[in-house]
């Protein structure tokens, strides 16, 4: 009951849509037991056709029909049982159909579910998780999901139906025998039963490895220039030989064990079969009878087999999963959890407002939404920020007041909080105490709306395996790229030279990462995108760290010239970067220490220049 409450929790389908499939499973199983129990009769008339004025049924209905000869009923008998099996595997056919491609939809739901659920949890979420834990969740485990636990699910559903329905024919049939094989039956589940902790340890040990399994290909790519440099591919392989070893000796385990059911349970029902017909003969005597119930149980027998040994088959399989279904309820149950709990958990926001909770965990529900106008200022009112686990606050106090069309600065040395500070006027860390406020508006009462004015520049821009046409207008449809903002954007961020020496020019596919173009390319296909998307404030972390001197005096007049139409927070260490800045604000330890224009701070602290 565990286990398919944690099942009834992850699919997303409704209950009804379950309902609904078991209902025909049992209906498919009466449809199987009708026909089956229809064998024994036919095989007696074919042996003793005067067995037909002996039941009143059969008789009315061989009167009826106008055949003069019992053999001709006979056959119109075995025509209508085959139509009936006809029927029933044209059903069964379809059931199953449906059934498969209701798993895979729920597949399609389930990855869609988990993946919005990623993308709307708090940042630092994202900064304590490994990316491999999420995609091995997304793609590896919604697929387990589907086949090791939906599928063999429903299909265990099934052949319990089909197992309980023959035995209640075979019981209406011959109940001593029918007593008799399934004491059998159900001694043979003793050995399987004994190793039900072992399939759940393989399961967990192949669950494991395969999360390893993409960590290692995810380091042994981002990493592959200095593992070729350095020369440590062996490091990597060896990594991936263990695991992918371990992963192996899992799965073998398990499918040697599937083997032994179908092996244990074909030989207990023939050992029955035989000894039945040896019993019937030898002590009973009852040969006049045998041929019918003989059929019954030889046909029964058919189906008992697959059905019982793809039940325990199912059964294995859905303890070995078990593992995977843990992970994806745990995962779903954690990190579906109302706001409050969630960013409790992984950004200690014990003391921040509801409103403020509320809306950080779903702003990404409303990407559409546009209710903050910026038109005066922005103010950070004494933000406060500790990472989860650190020993003290990364921010402590930070206050300071941006105008619209004001380009500022922070600078300090690395660890003095500039880039936390960042991330909390982007909206991807929320603070312990404190607020920013829009126009004297808290930007966390609608925060999706407030980060649909900023532009982010990161010092390590994020390229897609596509061309630069895409990777420009980012997130936007082919049909929706606006072409005189991208060519807008191209001229401002200097790319136009560097297009044009490209064969396919702006199509030019720039390989995974955009490992196919230098940093400082990359950094301005970053600063076109910002550029592109138009919004009114622009956050540059390090923007132009990777560039050229010349380039950057390029880019810097770009900015420069932005700067007359958009709000610009600039983080950099190089300072010819910030001359044009109207403020400059140098933070250490977490705090504001010092503010006032390049003069006032730059030229007059030796220090601050060699930053």
């Amino acid at each position: 009951m565990r286990y398919l409450k944690q099942f009834l929790y992850v699919i997303p389908a409704k209950k009804t849509e379950l309902i609904l499939i078991v209902i025909l499973f049992l209906f498919i199983s009466i449809l199987d037991a009708v026909g089956i129990g229809l064998i024994g009769p036919f095989m007696g008339l074919a042996v003793k056709s005067e067995l037909i004025s002996r039941n009143p049924f059969l008789s009315n209905f061989y009167s009826y029909s106008g055949i003069k000869s019992p053999s001709q009923f006979i056959a119109l008998l075995g025509l209508v049982i085959i139509v009936v099996f006809y029927f029933k595997s044209f059903l069964y056919y379809h059931i199953q159909n449906y059934v498969l491609r209701f798993c895979y939809i729920q597949q399609v739901k389930l990855r869609l579910r988990l993946l919005n659920t990623y993308l709307s949890l708090p940042y630092t979420f994202h900064l304590k998780t490994n990316s491999a834990h999420v995609i091995q969740v997304i793609s590896g485990e919604t697929s387990n999901f589907t086949n090791s636990i939906a599928i063999p699910l429903l299909n265990s559903i099934a052949n319990f139906f089909v197992l309980v329905v023959l035995l209640m024919l075979l019981a209406f049939t011959d109940l001593l025998a029918t007593t008799s094989i399934l004491g059998l039956l159900l001694i043979s589940i003793i050995p399987f039963h004994a190793f039900r902790h072992k399939i759940t340890h393989w399961g967990k040990e192949g669950t494991d490895a395969s999360t390893d399994m993409v960590r290692v290909i995810n380091q042994a790519m981002g990493g592959l220039k200095e593992a070729r440099i350095i020369g440590c591919e062996e490091y990597f392989i060896d990594q991936l030989s263990s695991q992918t070893n371990k992963y192996a000796r899992a799965a073998s385990l398990f499918h040697s064990f599937q083997q032994l059911p179908r092996l244990v349970i074909e030989v207990i029902l023939i050992t029955f079969v035989i000894g039945f017909v040896s019993l019937s003969l030898v002590i009973v005597e009852r040969s006049e009878s045998l041929v019918s119930v003989l059929g019954i149980f030889a046909i029964s027998s058919i189906r008992l087999i697959p059905a019982a040994s793809q039940l325990i088959n199912c059964m294995s399989v859905l303890r070995n999963s078990k593992p995977t279904l843990d992970k994806l309820y745990l995962d779903l149950k954690e990190l579906e959890k109302p706001g409050t709990h969630c960013l409790t958990r992984y950004s200690r926001q014990e003391n921040t407002g509801k409103a403020m909770l509320k809306n950080a965990h779903i702003y990404a529900k409303y990407p559409n939404s546009n209710y903050l106008v910026f038109n005066q200022n922005i103010i950070l009112d004494k933000i406060t920020y500790g990472y989860p686990g650190a020993s003290s606050d990364a921010l402590k106090n930070v206050s300071l007041k941006i105008s619209k069309g004001e380009s500022i600065a922070l600078i300090g040395k690395s660890g003095a909080g500039k880039t936390t500070l960042a991330d909390a006027i982007l909206g991807l860390l929320i603070p312990q105490s404190g607020d920013i406020r829009v126009d004297g508006y808290s930007i966390y009462n609608d925060l999706r709306s407030w980060q649909n004015l900023l532009g982010y520049i990161p010092q390590s821009i994020f390229l897609t395996d596509d061309t630069i046409e895409r990777n420009i207008a980012f997130g936007v449809p082919d049909d929706q790229i606006d072409q005189n903002r991208l060519n807008k954007a191209i001229r401002l961020a200097q790319l136009s030279e560097l297009i044009e020496q490209f064969p396919d020019g702006i199509q030019t596919i720039v390989g995974e990462d955009g490992v196919r173009l230098s940093g400082g390319q990359r950094q301005r296909i970053g600063i076109a995108r910002a550029i592109y998307h138009e919004r009114e404030i622009l956050v540059m972390d390090e923007a132009t760290s990777a560039l050229d001197h010349e380039t950057e005096n390029l880019i810097s007049q770009a900015i420069k010239n932005l700067g007359k139409e958009k709000t610009i927070i600039i983080i950099a260490h190089r300072l010819t970067t910030i001359k044009h800045c109207d403020r400059i604000y140098r933070i250490d330890q977490g705090q504001i220490v010092e503010n006032g224009s390049y003069q006032d701070i730059v030229r007059g602290d030796q220090n601050i220049k060699e930053l």
